[in-house]
């Protein structure tokens, strides 16, 4: 894997885990969830700093908000009993496909 597609794929982990913290941390009245928030979004912006170096801001944008939003979708379905309905997975499926479309055919993403 690249090196900018591993900085990537750390900002879009460490997004994913502030964002859970953020529900845990019961509107910034837990500590330890809170703090996690924090150190989290900072790491994530950290390493999406990085990637932009050498990628596209467009394309490092829309690959780290696109799958930070389905992961989140379903941490929130499996740990938080969240639900999401059938038009909820026709939009996180839309999602990855543009995903995957931006990532194996556009000339415009770093390969």
């Amino acid at each position: 894997m690249p090196l900018p597609y591993l900085y990537l794929v750390i900002a879009i982990a460490t997004e994913t885990i502030g964002t859970t913290a953020l529900q845990a941390s019961q509107q910034f009245t837990r500590l330890t969830p809170s703090i996690v928030v924090f150190v989290a979004y900072g790491a994530s912006f950290w390493f999406m700093a990085l990637a932009l170096k050498t990628m596209p801001m467009g394309i490092v944008y829309a690959i780290w908000s696109g799958l930070g939003m389905v992961f989140i979708a379903l941490i929130g379905f499996v740990v938080f009993s969240q639900k999401l309905d059938f038009w909820a997975l026709v939009g996180i499926g839309l999602i990855m496909a543009g995903v995957l479309v931006m990532h194996l055919l556009s000339d415009s993403a770093t390969h």
